[in-house]
């Protein structure tokens, strides 16, 4: 890495740092006291904020290099798909947290079913789901970039030294900022990674004459057969419920909305961050890859890394280099700033006793969870894809968890424990589909999951518990099931 690069690179780094203290400097949140200000930013966010943060919190490199990675069009369909389920989480999602005025998702669980024990059991999925899942395959995916950027041998010693960085650095943000510094760094950064992609597509482009001949079809279309990473007909079963789950439960996405002063603040900044997925994000996640395959062949994961460090200057090569790990550190202290939410809400203060000091539990729960995540960056560092493996790995959760929520918000007089055993259920059955039995493709397996889920928790509420669920649909909010 050249002197140039460096220098480049620590100074915007430092200038996204300064520009976040600076907005963020004599307001409360500093993470002593109040739950609602360190997770929720004390409802303070504007729509800018909200769609910036929504924005950059999804988009890092486990998008930009897992799906470049890919090197074909077709993995589009994750970013297309994500429009319907970012106006699910503006229309029909975010009126249910607003009106109940919930901290976090699963705060909406313990409202609907009067019981805190699924609230906590789902939380745990969650927690399970980031440490395991989501916060090793960011540390390795950027890491593995940088060193693709600059050329570097990318040995999983180095590969761990740099995620040791990531982790550390996007750590401190969480610990010392609350939510409200990483949204404020999330719009930042997202201005500047948005902006050096959409050059790095045009460069790219340029590079080979804005000519695709020499790539294969199957790398080209939008209709996949049934041997590809996205199956055509898969998008007809499991793909919108794996959105909807996404971007509508999960806490790491839903709190930026929820820290809005009203509703209609926050589904202005979701409709936004919907515009950015649909107009922007689909180009920058597979045309680069496209090209890479023209231009270096089928080089997986490195590809991205690549091209970028093909078609930019020198000085701007650092540029992205700092952008990229902006969007790797805005990704990383967003989890930890959802996880130690979803710990202190739902799980310490349920079973533990009343925090006093939000800020330094949720800062030990950072910590903790940042140094796991470290031990789990070899298995990613193992996998043919990063973002097939992410995928296929949170579908032991996403369906069991969103059944919890559509029987709590569609159906009357169901127990907890009931919809407790069919979440347990779903995630049983997924485990033993996707890595046993593989009958279809794992997003059609999610289908079946969500459906024996439903399906099992309805059967137990009248089979063990004697109740019969009611549609609460159109009968206002369901109720708690009675003893």
């Amino acid at each position: 890495m050249s002197t140039i690069q460096v220098a480049v690179f620590l100074g915007i780094t430092a200038l996204i740092a300064f520009a976040t203290y600076m907005h963020c400097r004599g307001k409360r949140g500093s993470g002593t006291g109040d739950e609602r200000d360190y997770f929720l930013a004390n409802g303070g966010l504007a729509w800018y904020f909200v769609a910036g943060s929504i924005t950059l919190t999804n988009l890092s490199t486990d998008q930009l290099v897992g799906m470049n990675g890919n090197q074909m069009a077709l993995l589009a369909w994750w970013e297309f798909a994500a429009v319907a389920g970012l106006f699910i989480l503006a229309f029909v999602f975010l009126p249910v947290y607003y009106r109940n005025n919930c901290t976090t998702t699963t705060e909406l669980l313990q409202k609907k079913y009067g019981d805190k024990h699924i609230r906590a059991l789902i939380s745990l999925l969650f927690l399970f789901g980031n440490l395991f899942i989501f916060l090793p395959a960011i540390l390795y995916g950027g890491s593995l970039f940088l060193l693709s950027l600059v050329g570097m041998e990318s040995d999983l010693g180095t590969i761990m030294v740099l995620s040791v960085i990531l982790a550390t650095v996007g750590a401190a943000y969480a610990i010392f900022g609350g939510l409200r510094a990483v949204a404020v760094s999330d719009t930042y950064s997202g201005v500047l990674i948005l902006g050096m992609a959409l050059l790095v597509v045009y460069l790219a482009l340029a590079a080979i004459d804005f000519d695709f001949t020499g790539i294969p079809a199957e790398r080209l279309t939008l209709i996949g057969d049934d041997n590809s990473p996205i199956p055509w007909h898969t998008l007809l079963t499991g793909m919108i419920f794996i959105q909807t789950f996404y971007w509508s439960t999960n806490q790491t996405i839903t709190q930026r909305a929820m820290a809005a002063p009203n509703i209609r603040e926050a589904q202005r900044g979701v409709l936004v961050a919907a515009a950015i997925r649909l107009l922007i994000v689909p180009v920058i996640v597979v045309v680069p890859g496209i090209v890479s395959y023209k231009m270096f062949g089928d080089v997986g994961d490195p590809a991205y890394g690549m091209i970028v460090g093909e078609v930019l200057p020198l000085w701007l090569s650092g540029a992205f280099a700092a952008a990229i790990f902006a969007a790797v550190l805005t990704t990383f202290n967003s989890i930890l700033n959802a996880s130690a939410a979803l710990y202190v809400c739902d799980m310490h203060e349920a079973y533990v006793g009343e925090v006093k000091k939000v800020g330094r539990l949720g800062a030990i729960v950072s910590i903790v969870m940042s140094l796991l995540a470290l031990t789990l960056v070899p298995f990613f560092a193992s996998q043919e894809s990063l973002i097939n493996t992410v995928q296929q790995l949170y579908g032991l959760l996403s369906m069991p968890i969103l059944s919890a929520f559509i029987v709590g918000l569609m159906f009357r007089n169901v127990k907890a424990a009931a919809a407790m055993v069919g979440v347990v259920t779903g995630v049983a059955f997924y485990a033993f589909w996707s890595m046993y039995w593989q009958p279809a493709h794992y997003i059609h397996g999610m289908a079946v999951t969500l459906i024996l889920s439903i399906a099992t928790s309805l059967t137990v509420n009248r089979v063990v518990f004697g109740q019969s669920a009611e549609l609460a649909i159109g009968k206002g909010e369901p109720q708690p099931a009675t003893a």
